[in-house]
């Protein structure tokens, strides 16, 4: 069996009108709602440090949604974890976001490596990439999310409709 192409790295870059700290706290949060990571709760079993498991579950805390392993956690600069989509049988990718202070702001910047070249999970992140940043820049710039990110909390009751058993927390421990 050969191996998977790889795809190249895709990176996204956004300049938000924050402090690196403000910017650093909201990407890094754990237990609460998380609008620009699709309404998704980050859940970990002792914090975000390296080599800890997380994993992002739907508000009602019964959906897995993606689950990694921190791989660098570097306050407040570098975040990067595997990531993989719990609805899709493909192998992770790895996830960096990078932080850089920059003319009064931060320059945010999301890079995604290691995805399968024409995977679904590619696919599915080079969707959420501008998502991502877009509800980011909001939340620490005015302290809501755009309308995109706001649309994505309401519609969670609805999303869990559709979650696959295989989804289910249970499935996808912390430890």
């Amino acid at each position: 069996m050969t191996e998977p192409t790889h795809a190249a790295p895709i990176i996204n870059r956004t300049f938000i009108h924050a402090p690196i700290d403000t910017v650093w706290s909201t990407l890094v949060a754990t237990d609460k709602v998380l609008p620009f990571f699709f309404g998704a709760i980050c859940e970990t079993e002792n914090g975000l440090r390296e080599n800890a498991k997380m994993r992002m579950v739907h508000p009602n805390r019964k959906i897995a949604m993606v689950v990694g392993e921190v791989l660098r956690f570097d306050p407040p600069t570098c975040y990067a974890h595997t990531f993989r989509m719990t609805s899709i049988d493909e192998p992770p990718c790895q996830v960096t976001y990078n932080l850089r202070e920059k003319d009064g702001g931060t320059e945010f910047e999301l890079v995604i490596e290691n995805a399968v070249e024409g995977s679904e999970l590619l696919k599915q992140m080079k969707g959420g990439q501008r998502y991502i940043a877009s509800n980011l820049k909001s939340v620490c710039e005015t302290g809501r999310p755009a309308i995109s990110g706001r649309l994505m909390v309401l519609m969670a009751p609805v999303i869990a409709l559709f979650a696959k058993r295989k989804q289910r927390v249970k499935n996808w421990p912390l430890t």
